[in-house]
């Protein structure tokens, strides 16, 4: 493996330090992210379906609504050092479970018959948590799991979300739900990418 920004070669980033388990660590996490990576695809799939007109009409474009605490990867996180990459994805991962949750609580409404969606919401967030544990826990044994910056409180996120929720008609919720779950896929690959580049054998 080349001796690029994010390698597990120490000389690559004096301030990561490999344990004997990192490796194993990265590789598991590494693997759960690739099958969320597919799970979340097939949420994204399964809540268009359920929406009606015109959202799954070929070429229809959605207004990109903004989510309270979370907002897609910046054009720059690729060129981040690893552990900061890290950082923002276990931060996204931790503030989608209450959104994701807002959004199945609405579905239920609008959509009562779609029970394999709102199932699918409802791992959705607790994979989402369940990944972002995991990325914490490598940053731990990369010895770079100091927070930077303020981090959305999930409480808070779903305050915000639940809030703006109830007030939105039945297209907004939908455009909303849309993005956030347009999101989750987002950060769910952005996240098997950048753990992808600290497996061995990875992209160089």
């Amino acid at each position: 493996m080349s001796r690029r920004e994010g390698s597990l070669d120490p000389q690559a980033d004096s301030s990561i330090s490999p344990l004997p388990h990192l490796e194993a660590k990265i590789r598991q996490t590494h693997s759960l992210a690739r099958l969320l990576t597919k799970y979340a695809e097939q949420l994204l799939q399964e809540y268009v379906q359920h929406q009606g007109d015109p959202f799954g009409r070929p070429g229809f474009s959605p207004p990109r609504l903004p989510v309270a605490g979370l907002s897609a990867p910046a054009p720059g996180h690729a060129g981040l050092p690893a552990p900061e990459r890290l950082r923002l994805d276990a931060a996204a991962l931790t503030a989608l479970p209450p959104l994701l949750d807002v959004v199945r609580r609405r579905q239920a409404e609008l959509n009562p018959r779609a029970p394999r969606l709102l199932l699918r919401l409802e791992e959705a967030a607790r994979q989402a948590r369940a990944l972002g544990a995991a990325v914490e826990a490598v940053l731990a044994a990369l010895g770079a799991d100091e927070t930077r910056g303020p981090r959305p409180e999930p409480a808070v996120v779903a305050t915000n979300a639940a809030a703006a929720a109830p007030d939105a008609g039945v297209f907004p919720a939908k455009v909303l739900g849309l993005r956030v779950c347009g999101l989750y896929r987002e950060w769910v690959s952005r996240t098997e990418g950048d753990l992808g580049q600290l497996v061995p054998g990875g992209p160089a």
